[in-house]
């Protein structure tokens, strides 16, 4: 009998690392979606880098040709990466780009690092003479915020060359490029030109481009730049509230509070209902991209606004690199058939460029934060879920690196949740639901559930299990009431 036990024993176990050495898995009742997520999977990890590369640990996150990866793919794709198991090349990535930030190239970093360990030829002569887009300090700042928050790893808010980026870019590189909140519509279009600048050189025009609009001229000013500001400084923030240093939290929080602001002032245009985007040299605003990174950002403070934007970008047709942010983004905000559908258009074999790394990252970020609605909280060993289905199909993702263990969690239609906690860490799960529920049963019992509302006022539920090691749970719904 013990030699049959410790047989199963043995089997389970086996069984068990077998799944993990698959990685990240996905399996649904609905079989459209289960392809689009193995051929996200498949071309994500297509794009990691060899071993033996002399950069260290990396993933292709620029125009494939170059073998690089430049600041504003990284910061977009680094969350699909983690759940993928590309921690380490993470770290080593953001890691060359805040320690290469310099007062030569006035406070700016790399744009674009290849897998030699050097600036990208493509994007950099020297400090006077480079491609960077302003938004990228801001960009990274975020992201490390956010792996923070995923990974639990101090490394991204307390490491010395961390640290040093972000007091740089919120000091210094505002000053460097006149970014204050009350210059951006005054300041020069290239506050840092060269005694030799060249308006015909790319590298001396595009030495602090601000947006990531990169096609229109004479630029100068992005919304998509104060967007990503006002979320750089609400992300430093957090960092130093998480420090302990609230008094110093709370000024940053009311510098970043000023550029939004500054957004619903200046940068509405009534006659239209929608955003201006950009403001040229001539004293005149206009419209192209940008508006997707109001979302991106969270940088929206009107609901109204805020849904006319969303309809826009919904209306109109975008190159792939925008369309990459459009799972998490529509997920986020409540079009969930908008976002299931941009999931499958972005991974069908027939959509131009769906190869750009962008993509097969944004529709993994789309499983994994929207459609399986996973957050995490490593300040306090949080982790949330809340299924965005628009149907009751199934809904399965396993070993999923997060809050420094590994889980699987199960959606059975839009009552049921499953977690299992296949680490050694003792996680608090929040399992979220939509609607009004007085109840939900945690493992058969009934906890009083919270209620709260999105920005849309839709009403969701919500209860707190502990869930310990190599343990379960199932959070369970059942009667709505009003």
């Amino acid at each position: 009998m013990k030699k049959y036990l410790l047989t199963l024993i043995l089997i389970a176990v086996y069984s068990f690392a077998l799944s993990q050495s698959e990685g990240l898995t996905f399996q649904s009742s609905d079989t459209a979606l289960q392809t689009a997520f193995i051929r996200a999977k498949e071309m994500a990890l297509h794009y990691k880098g060899k071993p033996a590369d002399p950069v260290g640990p990396w993933y292709e996150s620029a125009l494939p040709p170059r073998s690089a990866f430049c600041m504003r793919d990284v910061a977009h794709q680094s969350l699909a990466a983690e759940v993928l198991g590309m921690s380490r090349e993470n770290k080593n990535m953001f890691t060359h780009f805040v320690s290469n930030i310099s007062e030569s190239k006035d406070w700016c970093s790399y744009w674009e690092i290849n897998r030699l360990g050097n600036p990208a030829p493509e994007d950099y002569r020297n400090d006077t003479a480079f491609w960077y887009n302003l938004n990228a300090n801001f960009d990274i700042m975020n992201a490390c915020w956010k792996l923070y928050l995923w990974t639990g790893d101090e490394t991204y808010v307390k490491n010395a060359a961390f640290k040093n980026f972000f007091n740089k870019s919120v000091n210094e590189y505002i000053s460097s490029w006149v970014l204050e909140a009350d210059s951006l519509l005054t300041r020069p279009a290239h506050p840092n030109a060269s005694e030799s600048f060249n308006i015909e050189d790319a590298f001396h025009r595009c030495r602090g481009l601000p947006s990531y609009s990169e096609g229109v001229p004479n630029i100068k000013m992005g919304i998509d730049l104060v967007a990503a500001i006002y979320r750089g400084l609400l992300s430093y923030a957090a960092m130093l509230r998480a420090d302990g240093q609230a008094e110093k939290a709370e000024l940053f929080e009311q510098k970043a509070k000023a550029y939004q602001q500054h957004i619903d002032k200046d940068w509405w245009d009534n006659e239209a209902s929608l955003y201006n985007t950009y403001y040229s040299n001539n004293n005149q605003f206009g419209k192209t991209e940008g508006e997707t990174f109001l979302l991106w950002f969270d940088a929206l403070a009107d609901s109204t606004r805020k849904q006319k934007t969303l309809q826009h970008l919904l209306a109109n047709n975008w190159n792939v690199e925008n369309l990459s942010y459009f799972p998490f983004i529509m997920y986020q905000n409540g079009y969930w058939q908008k976002a299931y559908n941009y999931m499958l258009h972005l991974t069908n074999p027939a959509t131009k460029r769906r190869e750009y790394p962008e993509v097969s990252y944004g529709v993994i970020k789309g499983f994994t934060e929207g459609l399986m609605g996973i957050e995490a909280d490593a300040r306090i060993n949080r982790i949330s879920t809340y299924y965005r289905n628009a149907t009751a199909d199934t809904c399965e993702l396993n070993n999923v690196p997060v809050c420094g263990t590994m889980i699987n969690l199960t959606h059975s239609g839009k009552k049921k949740s499953l977690l299992s906690n296949n680490g050694q860490k003792t996680i608090t799960w929040r399992a979220v639901f939509q609607g009004s529920h007085k109840l939900i049963y945690i493992n058969k019992k009934p906890l009083k559930a919270t209620l709260g509302k999105d920005w849309l006022g839709n009403t969701f539920s919500f209860a707190d299990v502990m869930v310990h090691p190599v343990q379960q749970a199932e959070a369970e719904v059942k009667a709505e009431f009003k």
